[in-house]
This record gives structure tokens, sequence and C-alpha cells, in this order.
């Protein structure tokens, strides 16, 4: 049986109960019991996390303005466009427009929403909501956080695509921003 959009009635898991296992400064956990489709019970472990934004910053050039920063979960650094986690409750394209300011000291004079993306359904609720920044405004000025630090690199689109596809960019909000944006805008 389906509604009204296809989506079908029988996926459904009902929560039970839920026990917070851990509480951190930037996401919490869960374990939480849940009935299946078939009655029985089943455990879900979830990380609840705010989500966050990343933003596409594109100049009249056709060049992405990217960062290189140390990420400590992978020891390595990673190639990104700037991004940042939501505060709870705030509206992403606010958080999009702070993140393009405090790391690559760029105002967009018009920002589109590429959509959201789901890094990891299965466990984690975080969602990241993807811009296309243009008609930018470049300062020198970034405003980063005190443990922050990193590098911002001009990248033609068409080379920041290619970086993409021959897997030089592991970063999943970056890979799907960028290649959105081509498809976009026609670029391969």
């Amino acid at each position: 049986m389906t509604n009204k959009t296809g989506t079908p009635q029988h996926l459904i898991e009902e929560k039970i109960s839920s026990e917070e296992i851990y509480s951190g400064r930037i996401l919490h956990v869960t374990r939480d019991t849940v009935r299946l489709e078939d009655g029985t019970e089943a455990l879900r472990e979830v990380v609840h996390h705010p989500g966050g934004a990343c933003v596409v910053p594109l100049t009249d050039a056709g060049e992405v303005i990217m960062v290189r920063q140390f990420r400590y979960p992978h020891a390595a650094q990673t190639l990104e466009i700037p991004a940042g986690k939501l505060e709870y409750g705030e509206d992403p394209q606010v958080c999009a427009v702070r993140e393009l300011k405090e790391e690559a000291g760029a105002v967009s004079g018009r920002l589109e929403s590429l959509g959201c993306l789901y890094p990891t359904p299965a466990y984690d609720r975080e969602v990241i909501y993807m811009f296309l920044a243009r008609e930018l405004t470049l300062t020198d000025q970034q405003a980063l956080d005190k443990d922050e630090f990193l590098d911002v690199i001009r990248i033609p689109l068409a080379e920041a695509v290619g970086m993409v596809m021959r897997n030089e960019i592991p970063d999943a909000k970056t890979q799907i921003a960028l290649l959105k944006t081509a498809r976009m805008l026609g670029v391969s």
C-alpha cells in the first residue's frame, strides 16, 4: 500500500523508547528501541547532530573558492567547499552566508539552493544544506574560529569536477555540491 506520493506505507519503524548514551559538544547519541513492520523489536543507535550548510562560491571567472584543512578523524588534509555546523534551529542560508564569510572571506550577491543531503542516513540525523554563491565580493578578511586553520584555494569548476571524478576530493558534501553545480551550469 502506498500514499498519494507513491511512498510505501509498510516501510515504517515506530520508536518505542529512547535512552541517551552520550552527550557531547557537537552531537549526542541515543539508543532507541523500535517496532518493525512485522511487529518485532530492534535497537537503533542514532547520532543527533544539528546539521550543516555548505556553499560553492563561484567567481565570475568560473573558479570555485575552496578550503584545504586538516581533518582529525581521517588524519589527513582535505580539499572542501566552505561549510559549517548549524546552530539548533538556525536557518541553513544564514549558516551558509556566515561560513562563506568566515572561511573564504567572501560575500555573495546571489545565493541559490542546491538542495540537501543525508551524509549517513543509517545512523545519523545530520542534514547538510547545499548552496551556490555567485556575484561574489572577495576580501582577504577571514573570521576563522579560534581552533580553525585552513588555506583558501581557487580552482576552475571544470578542474574541481575532474578532481572529484579522479577521487582526489573524498569529501561527500563537496563532491555532491560541485557535481550539482556543474550539471546545473552545463560544465563537464
